[in-house]
């Protein structure tokens, strides 16, 4: 029989552990913080990945439409670079998928904007290669930013459509600045139709909606695709407000 001193010992030292936890707890309770940390800033990079074109890309590819063709190149090898190191290849992987968003924007913004048509075959172009990831296993988190982007252009081109939106875009594109807010501002009024603004209501829904889902999952990859996806409402926003106040 141990005295009772030593009992309360023994029972306190057990208490404590059970509090504290023990280090192979406390190490897992680490890592499972990091994890989500990490979904986060992933979250955050997709969402700013997805601003870029709009922001950056737009106005130099209007201008230097091979300087925005080339970069892509540049992107890539910057991708491989950040994958071979094991505390960058996140980074790496999700530049992967915005290298070919950023390829086709090259190409479409550059020489093709004329023809609304054209945008979702381009924007697709990476489309094979993102297959051929995914079956491999490969660079999974930016295949599936890529695929959200691209799930996001879809709609909001089918929402183009939808509200008969193309012609405004065939005449930004073709006539002068100076004639381009009057055709907005046409535009904006056909948006704000019963029609335009019910489509709007109900694409947006669907994009919340395959956006928000993929979050329960935890996983760096899906954080990428809902970014990617939630990021497109966000622009689109920007886009009608932008056109609004011209």
């Amino acid at each position: 029989m141990l005295p009772e001193s030593l009992i309360e010992i023994d029972t306190k030292i057990q208490e404590h552990k059970n509090t504290v936890g023990s280090p192979l707890l406390v190490s897992n309770r680490l890592l499972l913080f990091a994890s989500s940390q990490s979904v986060w800033i992933v979250f955050t990079a997709a969402v700013f990945l997805v601003s870029v074109p709009v922001f950056i890309e737009a106005p130099l590819v209007r201008s230097l439409p091979w300087l925005s063709l080339l970069m892509t190149a540049g992107l890539v090898w910057l991708s491989r670079v950040l994958m071979s190191r094991p505390t960058t290849y996140i980074w790496g992987d999700l530049l992967v998928g915005f290298s070919w968003s950023w390829l086709a924007g090259s190409i479409y913004w550059g020489w093709l904007r004329w023809e609304p048509l054209w945008h979702l075959p381009v924007e697709a172009i990476g489309l094979p290669f993102a297959i051929w990831c995914l079956s491999r296993n490969w660079a999974r988190v930016g295949t599936w930013f890529y695929l959200g982007s691209l799930l996001g252009t879809v709609l909001t081109d089918i929402y183009f459509y939808l509200v008969d939106l193309i012609p405004y875009w065939r005449q930004v594109m073709q006539v002068e600045p100076v004639e381009v807010a009057s055709i907005l501002q046409s535009a904006v009024l056909q948006v704000r139709t019963l029609s335009g603004q019910g489509w709007a209501l109900t694409l947006a829904l669907v994009l919340l909606i395959v956006g928000i889902l993929p979050l329960s999952q935890k996983q760096q990859h899906w954080y990428a695709f809902s970014g990617a996806v939630l990021s497109t409402i966000l622009v689109d926003v920007l886009f009608l407000l932008a056109a609004a106040l011209v």
